[in-house]
């Protein structure tokens, strides 16, 4: 059985999804966009070789959605009312399955490199507990894991300044063999999206072509890019 890779998505619902970038977007705005972050996202974890592809879908509802976006992949609601809850769950099922390993990643970084993916598995592989991508928020995009690690994701509270702190510490007290990845940044804010922007003028054209169509597009519009790095 291969090991499993997940991406955390919501379906693009306007109100529903990328909330915090309205401002300066609208709510359709916002959905648009963060249904280019999950083309991009989607092709990057095709290009991740040997492992099953998995989408952990919320609302409940948003299976046919998912199923016409990626009829390549697996899909699965996700289940618990808490963030913690839920990727735990995505990794123990997977984990108590059969797979040697199981890795979630976030759907908000339409240019995390393939490479960095690849490489959790690999730290895995070679002997790490537990693998973390550090995201400059304070959190993490990525978690991945080799056996089921409950009170890591129970115990510590999630969408905080301090989760990749508390999760490193709660992982050295249980003397869990951590590896670290190389630290990249979630799309969530005004100045996020400026960063994004900033990101793709310099980054070769074949990096999250999606996004940076969209972009450019609304980018035209100088009033947009007059309130894109509003505070």
């Amino acid at each position: 059985m291969n090991s499993t890779l997940f991406v955390v998505a919501k379906q693009p619902i306007a109100g529903r999804a990328k909330t915090r970038l309205c401002p300066p977007l609208d709510g359709e705005t916002a959905a648009a966009l963060y249904a280019c972050f999950l083309g991009d996202i989607l092709t990057t974890m095709r290009s991740v070789a040997h492992v099953r592809r998995c989408i952990a879908y919320l609302p409940d509802d948003a299976d046919s959605y998912f199923a016409a976006l990626a009829p390549d992949m697996d899909r699965v609601a996700q289940r618990g009312a808490a963030l913690g809850a839920r990727l735990d769950n995505l990794l123990t099922d997977a984990l108590s399955a059969g797979a040697p390993a199981a890795v979630v990643m976030s759907s908000d970084s339409p240019t995390l490199p393939a490479a960095s993916i690849a490489e959790a598995f690999i730290q895995l592989q070679r002997g790490a507990d537990v693998v973390l991508g550090p995201c400059d928020d304070g959190g993490y995009y990525l978690i991945g894991l080799r056996a089921p690690q409950p009170r890591l994701l129970h115990e510590v509270p999630m969408s905080t300044p301090t989760v990749l702190a508390d999760t490193l510490a709660l992982a050295a007290e249980m003397r869990l063999r951590v590896a670290l990845l190389s630290p990249w940044y979630d799309v969530d804010t005004a100045n996020d999206l400026a960063r994004l922007q900033a990101e793709l003028l310099e980054a070769p054209a074949d990096v999250a072509p999606q996004t940076r169509a969209f972009l450019q597009e609304q980018f035209a519009d100088a009033r947009f890019a007059d309130h894109s790095g509003a505070q």
